[in-house]
């Protein structure tokens, strides 16, 4: 398994979450408050937190290969949901 996580600072870290989770539970399994929330792709997991002004994404995958999938398609439709504001995004592998 691999895991990356990443912290974002944004004003608006529990609205993101939910619309993230809101957007993927069309499609995938999806369960969420205003402050948690975990959306399961068949590539892997996204664990997702808001607190105060941080947005935590950990990501869980089988592999490189896959992780690199999986944070492709979460940072394009957050970039989207968040387009208001400059979004820096940096992973940290774990």
């Amino acid at each position: 398994m691999t895991v990356s996580h990443a912290e974002i600072a944004t004003p608006r870290a529990s609205r993101y979450l939910q619309q993230l989770c809101k957007h993927f539970a069309h499609k995938l399994p999806v369960t969420f408050d205003p402050n948690t929330g975990k959306i399961s792709f068949s590539t892997g997991d996204c664990d997702l937190s808001a607190d105060g002004e941080r947005l935590h994404l950990n990501l869980t995958a089988p592999d490189g290969s896959q992780m690199t999938q999986l944070k492709d398609v979460v940072v394009r439709h957050l970039v989207r949901f968040a387009f208001r504001e400059e979004m820096a995004i940096a992973w940290r592998d774990a």
